[in-house]
């Protein structure tokens, strides 16, 4: 896989923390009333929190992979610091969670007992909300947390770009005239229709694979999809895990070779390298 542009990881940080900003404030704000009510409410805050811990999770895998970011000096504590705040958002989520679990609901009870007069109902309501509201004030702590991780990291890695190793000025000249060979063609026409997904299958025993899905169901080797990769002609959507699967674009590069290529009858310039098979053995006498 090429390095990952550090700089986007950097805003897509930002853009993470500013959703947990924002949720943070739904929380801390929230008003409600024990029962229906609470339920509604809290839903889809505890929705949002699990979609923005995922997120949060895909962006330490991507930087965890990518050498770019791991080769700069201080990493290893932003790393650290991203893992905890997935902890910590995963709390905020168990926290909202713990809420609608302690919300006093109605309900027909079982035979032969009472049904909750409007005292008794009063006494639950009064014994919930603030067990409720505990688990809604250490949510919002959790998450405002998480954003603050979200903005360290992200100044961290701004900081670091000049430190990181630039790509050579002329790798881009070199991607302008690199050629497919018909393989690598049919692959990145398939991928151009959109939908392709990068994903990892897990087999038996914990062993798994990754492998590259096409909306027309071309077949597409993994070998082939890192050559295209290599040079700059797709890309995946990291903030998702690959057992989830990753989208695929082919980039404007993977564009422009796509408008450029020519039969391999046709064509004289040297082709992106095709993945290696092995070589057929002539039978011994």
């Amino acid at each position: 896989m090429p390095p990952l542009d550090l700089n986007t990881q950097s805003q897509q940080l930002r853009t993470l923390a500013q959703g947990f900003e924002q949720l943070h404030e739904r929380v801390r704000d929230l008003s409600y009333s024990p029962g229906t009510d609470a339920l509604h409410q809290i839903t889809p805050l505890l929705l949002k929190a699990q979609e923005l811990t995922a997120a949060m999770l895909g962006r330490l895998t991507a930087l965890d992979n990518d050498s770019a970011y791991t080769s700069v000096t201080g990493s290893l504590a932003g790393l650290e610091s991203l893992s905890a705040a997935v902890f910590g958002a995963s709390l905020a989520g168990t926290d909202l969670a713990s809420a609608i679990s302690a919300n006093p609901y109605e309900g027909a009870p079982f035979g032969g007992h009472p049904a909750d007069d409007d005292q008794v109902r009063a006494a639950r309501h009064a014994e919930a909300i603030p067990l409720m509201n505990s688990h809604l004030k250490d949510a919002a702590l959790q998450l405002d947390v998480a954003a603050t991780a979200c903005h360290y990291l992200a100044t961290r890695i701004s900081r670091s770009l000049p430190a990181a190793a630039p790509r050579p000025p002329h790798a881009a000249q070199h991607q302008a005239v690199a050629r497919l060979n018909d393989t690598q063609h049919k692959a990145l026409k398939s991928l151009a229709q959109g939908e392709g997904r990068l994903y990892e299958k897990v087999l038996h025993r914990r062993v798994s694979v990754t492998r590259v899905a096409a909306t027309d169901g071309t077949r597409i080797s993994i070998a082939t999809f890192r050559a295209l990769a290599k040079h700059g002609l797709v890309t995946t959507d990291t903030s998702k895990p690959l057992l989830v699967g990753q989208d695929i674009a082919v980039t404007e590069q993977g564009q422009r070779s796509l408008a450029q290529h020519r039969p391999a009858a046709l064509s004289t310039a040297a082709a992106v390298p095709a993945p290696r098979t092995p070589a057929a053995q002539t039978p011994r006498r």
